[in-house]
């Protein structure tokens, strides 16, 4: 499956609960706000398994869905798994072997399902995100690990960022690209601006980052913000 064609800026949630009502609750309230993309978070997939995807697919027919797996071994089993439960995306590890990578994208191919090749913890940010895409990835995720960046955080450093590159990571591949991993809501909105036309929103912007449940306050009110910011931003020329 190629990339979805893209003719405005893409907004995701990342449902990064571990209980698939409130998964379910957070999925309609942010495609009333007008997200475009729903993510089967880590912590969703972990607690639910294939039943919160069948879940999200179940409820919201035609919506992308993607299947944050970070796959990191058995390749093609876990993206047929996922693919015949719904989901349109599933996430494959640039720390993965090569054959992983390679069976991920062969099994996308066979199930209609697009690859998103995630960068995170590689030595070379670039390099990993432009071997992703020579494996025949459809996507870029350029991420910066959660635990990495609470990690230095306490040890006094300064917290890196996906911003840090994400420049470099769009000007070396030809695939859509995705900043993960701390972003601020100001941050997110700019993704378009350094090239990267597709924004995720997760924790800690819609989900509590300690607690992984739904984040306090109005959050229909703020997606809508977010997603209207987002949209009216011009798609980035090589998306």
């Amino acid at each position: 499956m190629p990339a979805l064609p893209i003719t405005r800026p893409v907004v995701q949630i990342s449902l990064d609960l571990t209980d698939i009502d409130e998964a379910l609750e957070t999925a309609a309230l942010a495609l009333r706000a007008g997200v475009d993309w729903l993510e089967a978070g880590t912590p969703l997939i972990l607690a639910e398994g294939l039943h919160g995807v069948r879940a999200l697919r179940g409820a919201f027919p035609g919506v992308p869905v993607v299947a944050d797996l970070k796959t990191m071994d058995g390749g093609y089993l876990e993206a047929e798994m996922m693919a015949k439960a719904g989901a349109t995306h599933v996430v494959v590890m640039a720390r993965a072997h090569a054959e992983t990578v390679k069976c991920v994208v062969k099994a996308g191919r066979d199930f209609g399902v697009g690859v998103m090749g995630d960068n995170m913890i590689c030595d070379d940010m670039v390099a990993g995100a432009k071997w992703l895409e020579d494996l025949g990835c459809d996507y870029v995720i350029h991420h910066v690990g959660y635990d990495e960046r609470r990690g230095i955080a306490a040890a006094g450093g300064r917290m890196p960022s996906p911003l840090d590159r994400l420049r470099e990571v769009v000007a070396a591949v030809r695939v859509p690209v995705q900043a993960v991993g701390g972003l601020s809501l100001e941050q997110a909105i700019r993704c378009p601006e350094y090239g990267a036309p597709l924004v995720v929103l997760g924790a800690p912007l819609t989900i509590d980052a300690d607690s992984f449940k739904t984040a306090d306050g109005d959050l229909e009110a703020s997606l809508r913000m977010i997603c209207e910011a987002v949209h009216r931003q011009p798609l980035p020329s090589r998306a």
